[in-house]
């Protein structure tokens, strides 16, 4: 006789019995109690459906002790009284009705959480476990991922290299080193999980990438630059764990109905019963103000809140910390790299007289090319954006901290600080700068040809974003900056920002932040020097797509999108699952209150009732779930922010980041060893 498989269901219900025995037991009871009163042996079941509610009562009666000698009080005081008054008037298929909605409670919490959190828990479901790691001799091996180190010894060359396959998620921090056949290499990256940017985003070689985004449909070589430890999915799965597993906050909201709500309860069931002078009435009443909805109504749409916050780009690390986004009064800003782009960009060409603004520009970048500056950076790529053809040098110096000379189509091109050039054109003209502007020098062939203005340019969502958050209820919108005061003001006036404080140190953010009356404080920055203040505000917010590990760790809330309008976004929801969660609550408890009254009246039995109460369960429950979806006015106190894609002047939301050019050269007289000193030096924002 040939073996039967075993039944494919079998495993799911011995994980529900193992992970929820008292609900097994109950159901089990359950069917026994009404097998017995079909049977005819009415004793039997009273006997057994009563002894175990009472079990149960006590069993819920010790973790009751325990909370409230932590200080802790809850309502489950409702539900034990409920039993046992139960089970004392007779009424034994009541009581065991209530056990399964009390032990139950717990299971149907983490059905509906578990839907809540399904958005949430994707970035962990999809960490990569494999790596296909490139041997010297080109083989592949694979490797368990955590074995994936940044230049790794067998692989001295090349560093540690990873040949990522169509579709597959990116298994460590890295830069597109080449395609599989080693050509040239243009690759499609899914980054929607990383930072809510809903269209593929294009990455050519030397581009840098991110863990957790997933490949498109070719095949290329990942050249690694962090271990998977120290990678950014790493990061992400940390945050997002800590956001799924915190709990203990989530009850709060509820708590501050429990007292009032089991002094109502217990008053009108006394009511009934010295009414009608009928114990029973007491039960009846006790069995339909069994308190679900509120243990239930709050975790559920905070959860639900976190889990719309995660699919926007933005982790929210706990349940009372979306509960205080909901209610933020005061917002401040830091400004490099928040509510500026953080990066220089070429806001202005001046030629001098002889030359052209893209020719200008183009023989500037022909010479950058041979820089390691940052400010060389900014200028190749304004030059690229304008699709300029760079020229290739017969000669090339940089001088650290002062610029470059290079010798392109037969003309000496110098670049650079002015008095770097005017070394060489001596009829150099000083440029009349705004504030939080920086100028770079040309001369061409020992005769001034113009000059080039950088700027760390506001973000353009910086305005809206404001602007927003004024609508969203926000008393007061500030700057904190460590930057000067002329340039913080004049971004604070693009930004719609009125109140700035500038000059300031880590201690300073903190001091002005904590004096503030208007509360809860959320404060915005993306560096180290602002752990400080992130730390020290109601809620800190940390720009994670570019800012500091240090940064994202202090914080509550990581916006993974280098898009501060996202910022907006996680306050509309705090303010949307704060809104759901109480009015969960108070419809369970108003119809609680009703069903309450009817059952003072005897016109609802104690079994009766626990069934309504289990429907009232289930339409708190329901009515919580809403948390995960917008408000029905939010998209108009959003404004432009509702409909718009994750934007940013580069990060990960930019739609495509182009390869620096090749800073090959034929002959280069460095006069310093040191490329990171000149790099800060001329660096107007490394300070």
């Amino acid at each position: 006789m040939p073996v039967s498989a075993p039944s494919p269901s079998r495993p799911a219900v011995l994980g529900f019995a193992a992970r929820y025995p008292w609900v097994l037991a109950t159901l089990v009871v359950v069917a026994l109690t009404l097998g017995l009163h079909l049977a005819g042996a009415e004793d039997p079941a009273r006997w057994i459906a009563s002894a175990y509610a009472l079990v149960v009562a006590a069993w819920t009666s010790v973790g009751m002790v325990r909370d409230l000698m932590r200080g802790h009080w809850g309502v489950d005081i409702l539900a034990v009284t409920a039993i046992v008054a139960t089970v004392l008037v007779g009424e034994h298929l009541a009581a065991v009705l209530v056990c399964l909605m009390l032990t139950g409670g717990e299971a149907l919490e983490d059905y509906a959480a578990g839907r809540a959190r399904r958005d949430l828990s994707a970035l962990l479901d999809r960490a990569p476990q494999r790596a296909h790691r490139l041997g010297p001799d080109g083989s592949v091996e694979d490797v368990p991922v955590e074995e994936v180190r940044a230049g790794d010894r067998l692989l001295v060359r090349a560093g540690d290299r990873l040949l990522v396959r169509p579709a597959e998620v990116l298994p460590v921090d890295g830069t597109v080193a080449s395609a599989e056949d080693g050509g040239e290499v243009a690759v499609d990256l899914d980054e929607s999980s990383l930072t809510g940017e809903s269209l593929p985003v294009t990455h050519r070689t030397g581009s840098a990438v991110m863990s957790g985004a997933l490949n498109g449909t070719r095949a290329f070589v990942l050249e690694a630059t962090a271990s998977a430890a120290d990678s950014q999915y790493a990061a992400i799965v940390s945050l997002v764990q800590q956001a799924a597993e915190s709990r203990a906050p989530m009850v709060r909201l509820a708590d501050r109905y429990a007292v009032p709500f089991t002094a109502v309860a217990y008053l009108i069931a006394g009511l009934a019963w010295w009414l009608s002078q009928d114990p029973v009435r007491f039960a009846e009443v006790l069995v339909v103000a069994t308190p679900c909805p509120l243990l239930i109504a709050a975790p559920v749409a905070f959860l639900g809140g976190m889990s719309r916050a995660a699919t926007s780009g933005v982790i929210v690390k706990s349940g009372g910390t979306i509960e205080a986004l909901g209610s933020v009064q005061t917002v401040g800003f830091d400004k490099t790299g928040t509510l500026t782009a953080g990066r220089p960009e070429l806001v202005g060409v001046r030629p001098a007289a002889g030359f052209a603004q893209d020719e200008l520009l183009r023989l500037a970048a022909s010479a950058e090319q041979y820089s390691v500056h940052v400010l060389a950076d900014a200028i190749r790529a304004a030059a690229e954006e304008r699709g300029l053809s760079l020229a290739t040098a017969q000669d090339a110096t940089e001088e650290a901290t002062h610029g470059v000379v290079a010798v392109l189509e037969g003309r000496r091109v110098v670049v650079g600080k002015r008095a770097y050039v005017t070394q060489a054109a001596p009829d150099t003209v000083t440029a009349d700068l705004a504030p939080g502007q920086s100028a770079v020098y040309v001369a061409v062939d020992g005769a001034f040809a113009g000059v080039l203005l950088l700027a760390d340019r506001i973000r353009p969502e910086s305005a809206a974003t404001v602007q927003a958050l004024h609508r969203l209820g926000a008393r007061q919108v500030l700057m904190l900056t460590g930057d000067a005061e002329a340039t913080g003001r004049h971004i604070a006036r693009e930004a719609g920002i009125d109140e700035v404080h500038a000059d300031l140190l880590p201690a300073d953010k903190v001091r002005l932040l904590s004096e503030r009356p208007e509360r809860p404080v959320m404060m915005v920055g993306d560096g180290v020097n602002d752990v400080p203040v992130l730390a020290a505000a109601d809620v800190g917010v940390a720009m994670g797509a570019r800012g500091s590990t240090a940064a994202s760790e202090s914080a509550d809330v990581v916006v993974l999108a280098d898009d501060v309008s996202k910022v907006a976004v996680a306050v509309a929801a705090g303010q949307r699952t704060l809104q759901v969660a109480t009015q969960s609550i108070w419809v369970g408890i108003a119809l609680s209150l009703v069903l309450m009254v009817i059952a003072a009246t005897g016109a609802i039995p104690a079994l009766v009732g626990a069934l309504f109460q289990e429907l009232v369960d289930v339409v708190a429950i329901v009515n919580a779930l809403r948390a995960m979806k917008p408000g029905p006015h939010e998209a108009e106190r959003l404004g432009d922010l509702a409909a718009a894609p994750a934007r940013g002047s580069g990060g990960p939301c930019r739609p495509e980041r182009r390869a620096q050019p090749s800073r090959d050269w034929k002959r280069t007289k460095a006069r310093s060893s040191s490329p990171s000193t000149s790099r800060d030096s001329r660096n107007p924002w490394a300070s």
